[in-house]
């Protein structure tokens, strides 16, 4: 997706960013606290050029910045970056709460209607007493 395309849809790059589960744990790592280059790559059995590929792709989709810091370069969580995807996940909350609702009265319904079963009278076969 080109860049213009990815400006009306801010979630596009988010959610590329977040497709990969490389790139969802470095996340997670970066909620913790801020990480340079070369303390992600010690996390993970990959060369530094591939780590460096998944935060360009993260920093793409506004999920993380990079500072520099003397000669680092720290990389840091956006949580905001976040936001273009929950807010188009949350379109869909009404949906599942409609459907959850629903669900609920026709759960509480059958429980309503079932009847408690009294229990038998135990039969004994053979002899009747008199």
């Amino acid at each position: 997706m080109n860049a213009e395309a990815q400006s009306l849809d801010p979630a596009q790059g988010a959610f590329r960013a977040l497709a990969d589960p490389t790139r969802r744990d470095i996340l997670l790592q970066l909620a913790e606290r801020d990480l340079t280059i070369g303390q992600v790559v010690d996390r993970y059995d990959m060369t530094r050029r591939a780590v460096k590929k998944h935060l360009i792709i993260l920093e793409e989709g506004g999920l993380i910045s990079v500072h520099t810091k003397g000669r680092e370069r720290i990389n840091q969580l956006e949580p905001f970056g976040l936001k273009a995807a929950n807010d188009w996940f949350e379109r869909f909350e009404q949906f599942w709460t409609a459907r959850l609702s629903t669900l609920k009265v026709l759960v509480e319904d059958a429980e309503a209607n079932i009847k408690p079963q009294r229990p038998r009278a135990k039969r004994t076969r053979g002899k009747k007493s008199s």
